[in-house]
C-alpha cells in the first residue's frame, strides 16, 4: 500500500527507515482504534479462531495447522514466494474455497481497500487457497448507541469480490516493480503531489521541507490544477503566466507575492464589522469523535463538544470577559456542556465564530440528540457571525498567510501572535488530551496539567478573534 501511493516512501521504509519520523499520537491513537473496530467485528463470527500474531512464524505454522479444522480464523497468515499477507478474518466455504472478510474503520468502501484486499487474495491463491467471495466490513454512519456496542448494527458488509477480481489480474506486474524498486541502489525522484496526503498524509516531511517559501502549491483553492503548473517548471505563483484563468482570490495572492504587501478592501471589512451587534461573544468548541461511538446518543466519528472558550465584549471598546467549559470525569461531556452554554451566551448579540460552520454543525447535532433544548440551539444559530468570511472573501489577505485562511495561519499574519510555545496547540491534541483525561491512568499533577493546557489553547482560539477583529477594524 505504501507502494501505490509512493515509490519513493516503500524505497525509504526499505533502504533509509532513519529518515521516516516515528509514528506520532495522532497516528499511533488511529491504529489503537482499528484494533478495538477489528475485536468488535470479531464478535459477529462467535466460533472463529484466534491465530497468534505476535510471532511471524508461529502465526504461519498456526495458521497452516488450523486450516485443516475448517474453522473461521481471524489473523492468519500467509507466505507465499516473497510476499506475505495476514488477513483480518478467513471463512470456510462451500467445495473447500474460502471467503476473505476485511475490517475498515471507514464509513464506505474506498479504491485502496479493493487494492488491499486484492493484495490478500492474490497472496491466498498463491499459497494454494481457493478463494470464493471477498467482502468488506466497515461502520454503518447511521447507527446510534444505545448501551452496548451492537456489532450487528455498527457494521455494514459489502461484497467486494467483482472489483477485487479486477483488481487482481495486473498484481504481479506491481509487486515484481516493487521489488525492482526497493533492490535499485538510487532513491527514485518523485516530485510532491495529490499523492503525499492520499489516501493517508505521508510521514515523509523531507519532500515538502525542501521546497522554497511561498511555491505555487500555496495558491488558494486550486486543487490538482497547482502541481499542473509546478510541473510545468512554474514554481512560484508571481511566475504564473498573464494569460492564466485566476480566481478573483488568487489574482489578489499574485498581486500580494509580487507587492509583499497585504491586500485590504475597508470598506467590505467595514460593512462585515457594522453587521454585528453587540455584545459580542467570541465563540469555539473543541470536539472529540471516535469510530466506535463512546457515549450514548451518539453515532460513529459524529463531533462530540467536551469543552468551549467565550470572550464577551459588552460594548466595542470594553474589555472582553473570559469564560469557559471543560468536561471532567467519564461520563458523556454534552449534557453538562449545554447548561454551561446556556448561562454564558445570553440571550441577544452576535455569537462570532471562525469558520461557524463547524460550530452550526455541532449545535445543530446537540439539538437532534437532545430534543429539549433544539429550540435554543436555533436561535444561537441564527446569531452566528463567521470572522472567517473577510479572509476567505479575500477582503483581507496578507502573504504571510500562504494562500490559507485557516485561523492558525491568519492569527499571526494579521496579529503578529500565534500559537507557538503551546503545550496543545492543534485541535487534534486537544482531542487526543480529552481522551487521555477522560481514560488514561495519570497522575493528578498530570491531570492538572493537561487541563491547564486545553483551556489555554481553547482560550487563544477565542482571544486570537478578539485580536484579529481589533486589527481589521483600525
Amino acid at each position: 500500500m505504501n507502494g501505490l501511493q509512493c515509490s519513493k516512501y516503500l524505497w525509504l521504509v526499505f533502504n533509509a527507515s532513519d529518515t521516516i519520523p516515528p509514528t506520532g499520537d495522532a497516528t499511533q491513537h488511529i491504529f489503537d482504534e482499528g484494533h478495538i473496530v477489528g475485536d468488535l467485528a470479531k464478535k459477529l463470527y462467535t466460533d472463529g479462531i484466534q491465530v497468534p500474531f505476535d510471532n511471524f512464524r508461529e502465526n504461519l505454522r498456526e495458521t497452516k495447522a488450523l486450516l485443516e479444522e475448517r474453522r473461521i480464523l481471524f489473523e492468519p497468515g500467509f507466505l507465499a514466494d516473497n510476499i506475505y499477507s495476514r488477513l483480518d478474518i478467513l471463512q470456510p466455504a462451500n467445495g473447500g474455497e474460502w471467503d476473505i472478510i476485511e475490517v475498515k474503520m471507514s464509513t464506505e468502501v474506498k479504491d485502496e481497500h479493493i487494492a488491499d484486499v486484492a493484495f490478500q487474495r492474490f497472496c491466498c491463491e498463491k499459497s494454494g487457497l481457493k478463494i470464493r467471495n471477498c467482502s468488506l466490513i466497515h461502520i454503518n454512519n447511521r447507527y446510534i448507541r444505545h448501551g452496548e456496542i451492537d456489532p450487528a448494527l455498527l457494521f455494514i458488509t459489502e461484497d467486494i469480490t467483482e472489483q477485487v477480481s479486477e483488481y487482481v489480474c495486473g498484481m504481479q506486474d506491481q509487486i515484481d516493480y516493487m521489488f525492482a524498486l526497493i533492490s535499485s541502489a538510487a532513491c527514485p525522484e518523485v516530485p510532491v503531489g495529490t499523492y503525499c496526503g492520499s489516501p493517508n498524509p505521508c510521514p515523509v516531511t523531507a519532500c515538502a521541507e525542501s521546497l522554497p517559501e511561498n511555491t505555487i502549491l500555496d495558491l488558494y483553492y486550486a486543487g490538482k490544477k497547482k502541481y499542473e503548473l509546478y510541473y510545468r517548471g512554474i514554481c512560484f505563483i508571481k511566475d504564473i503566466p498573464a494569460d492564466y484563468k485566476l480566481t478573483r482570490q488568487q489574482e489578489i495572492q499574485q498581486r500580494c507575492e509580487n507587492t509583499s504587501q497585504p491586500h485590504i478592501d475597508k470598506a467590505a471589512i467595514k460593512n462585515f464589522i457594522n453587521g454585528m451587534q453587540y455584545p459580542l461573544y467570541f465563540f469555539d468548541f473543541e470536539t472529540v469523535s471516535s469510530g466506535v461511538p463512546m457515549f450514548d446518543n451518539s453515532r460513529p466519528y459524529q463531533q462530540i463538544p467536551f469543552q468551549f472558550s467565550v470572550h464577551i465584549m459588552e460594548s466595542e471598546n470594553t474589555i472582553p470577559v473570559h469564560y469557559g467549559y471543560l468536561a471532567d470525569g467519564t461520563g458523556d461531556p454534552r449534557p453538562g456542556l449545554i447548561n454551561a452554554l446556556k448561562e454564558t451566551l445570553g440571550s441577544a448579540g452576535s455569537v462570532v465564530a471562525y469558520n461557524q460552520a463547524f460550530e452550526k454543525r455541532v449545535l445543530e447535532q446537540l439539538g437532534q440528540d437532545f430534543p429539549e433544548c433544539k429550540e435554543w440551539t436555533e436561535t444561537v444559530i441564527a446569531r452566528l457571525v463567521d470572522l472567517l468570511v473577510p479572509f476567505r472573501n479575500f477582503d483581507y489577505y496578507n502573504p504571510q498567510q500562504k494562500g490559507s485562511a485557516s485561523l492558525k495561519h491568519v492569527l499571526p499574519a494579521v496579529t503578529g501572535k500565534s500559537y507557538e510555545g503551546l503545550e496543545i496547540a492543534k485541535g487534534d491534541d486537544a482531542s487526543l488530551a480529552f481522551l487521555k483525561l477522560m481514560f488514561g491512568d495519570i497522575s493528578p499533577e498530570e491531570r492538572c496539567g493537561i487541563r491547564e493546557n486545553l483551556v489555554k489553547y481553547c482560550g487563544l482560539d477565542t482571544e486570537g478573534m478578539i485580536w484579529i477583529m481589533e486589527t481589521l477594524a483600525r
